[in-house]
């Protein structure tokens, strides 16, 4: 069936670049007008960020292709910024397109006051750089109001998140890699109003190593990783829920919204940092050596599987803690010790009433991931939806090393998960038993989570250093769309 043709709100005559030449807005967000040699369109939802009026010219504030501002016809090319100005004689014609304009822009729920994270110590240190030449220039485009916020050291945004005042806010902004991202909702989810406070949108601006929440985002409409498309995904206010994992071990708990790795992903992530002076080739220089000195851990995994990944592992009960995240118990102790309620407490599920299963050890490699890229060359799951309430689990039990190899040279495709010695799926709940090295009892390993160690074995690289957690169980659930980012569509 047809589509009805557009109309037009409000049309005028304008000079444009000394011509005078007739313009509409049309109901369909477009203002249409010709050159003489060519028709043109801007579409205002997606290529106008703001205007301004300045005396007799509406100035309009553009972000366009190949610097064309031809919305209707035309390849996908470089974003430009480009200025069209509008110049009109009659003043109550020049109000009357303003207001148009101004409604049309408010209508589609634009963020109009941000807090912007900056960390200038992420990845290449280039995060302030990336603010002062990209982000600002574009939100200030955008008529958006800048809080900015430059994170001074470790935990800093958590703990800006934990106190800030929402209601000034209509969005959160980290210009950073996954990092931050991270720290903002766990500190969200650890406020007293966490049930309000994790519906505030974020946004994520690709400024570090690992960006892989962005690369997710951006890449689910086809956009290349940039900052420039990231922060348009903001301007436009677009917003996709998504899943955040509890992880849970006694007391203590950790949100991640990205990954969980135990075993060959974890030591490369975390070891390699040795390597750091190497820039980014320290990860497949590192990964090389972890599979030409293959390690193998003892453990045990249990999960619920999703619908229609039931045929994977065996048959098993409920291995993890207290559901409610509240009881710990103490075998000297006749009653539970009752835990102080502060915050997010983990989804609200009877696990001990799913249905689980178990895979045992060894394995070579125990990967959780949330999306689709744990890094803008690393598509770690490819079938990974943002909110489906759903973990992808890739697993790795034995693997000569030549396929090992093969197939992780495949993860800049997502090809490793056809290789026959991954298994692949999605859970809903899932519990770690994490045990040893296979060739030397006397070491254990690292669980990762979003880049950050949740937990060091014994012998492992920097073990001296504290962790959030033991090196024992850890239990995972996952509330279906709990945080809210901003995304392009």
């Amino acid at each position: 069936m047809d589509q009805p043709e557009s109309q037009p709100l409000i049309s005028d005559r304008f000079l444009i670049n000394g011509t005078l030449t007739s313009v509409d807005f049309c109901d369909d967000g477009k203002i249409r007008w010709s050159d003489g040699h060519t028709d043109r369109c801007l579409a205002v939802e997606k290529e106008v960020l703001g205007f301004a009026s300045e005396g007799s010219r509406i100035r309009i504030r553009a972000i366009v292709e190949n610097g064309g501002g031809l919305c209707c016809v035309g390849s996908r090319g470089k974003l430009v910024r480009k200025d069209f100005v509008f110049e009109i004689a009659s003043a109550d014609s020049h109000r009357l397109w303003c207001q148009k304009l101004r409604e049309y822009i408010d209508s589609l729920g634009r963020p109009k006051r941000l807090f912007v994270f900056v960390n200038p110590f992420g990845g290449k240190k280039s995060a302030s750089k990336i603010f002062l030449d990209v982000v600002s220039p574009l939100l200030k485009d955008a008529d958006i109001q800048l809080t900015i916020q430059e994170t001074k050291h470790q935990l800093h945004a958590k703990a800006v998140t934990q106190t800030l005042d929402l209601s000034k806010y209509d969005g959160l902004v980290c210009v950073s890699g996954d990092g931050i991202l991270v720290e903002v909702v766990n500190g969200l989810l650890e406020r007293d109003d966490w049930d309000s406070a994790i519906k505030m949108p974020i946004g994520v601006i690709p400024a570090g190593t690992g960006n892989g929440m962005a690369k997710s985002l951006l890449d689910s409409v086809g956009d290349p990783c940039s900052p420039t498309n990231a922060v348009l995904a903001i301007i436009r206010g677009h917003k996709c829920s998504l899943d955040v994992a509890t992880i849970l071990q006694g007391e203590t708990k950790f949100f991640s919204v990205l990954m969980l790795a135990w075993g060959l992903v974890a030591d490369i992530d975390i070891e390699s940092e040795k390597y750091r002076w190497m820039g980014s080739a320290r990860l497949d220089f590192y990964a090389l050596q972890r599979i030409l000195h293959l390690r193998k851990y003892n453990g045990c995994i249990s999960f619920v599987p999703a619908p229609g990944f039931e045929a994977f592992g065996e048959p098993s009960t409920y291995k993890g803690e207290s559901t409610s995240g509240l009881n710990t118990f103490n075998p000297s102790q006749e009653e539970p010790i009752k835990v102080q309620q502060h915050g997010y407490q983990g989804p609200n599920i009877e696990l001990e009433k799913l249905q689980w299963r178990t895979i045992d050890g060894p394995f070579v490699s125990i990967w959780l991931h949330n999306v689709p890229w744990g890094g803008e060359d690393t598509l770690a799951a490819p079938d990974a939806k943002f909110s489906d309430g759903y973990l992808d689990l890739i697993i790795i039990r034995d693997c000569p090393k030549l396929p090992l190899l093969a197939l992780m040279s495949e993860l800049n495709k997502g090809n490793h998960i056809k290789s026959p010695y991954v298994m692949y799926f999605k859970v809903k709940a899932f519990v770690l038993e994490p045990g040893p090295r296979t060739e030397d009892p006397t070491k254990g390993g690292i669980i990762d989570s979003d880049g950050e160690v949740l937990a060091r074995g014994n012998g492992t690289y920097k073990c001296d250093q504290k962790a959030l957690m033991a090196y024992d169980n850890l239990q995972i659930a996952v509330d279906q769309g709990l945080a809210t980012v901003f995304s392009p569509i």
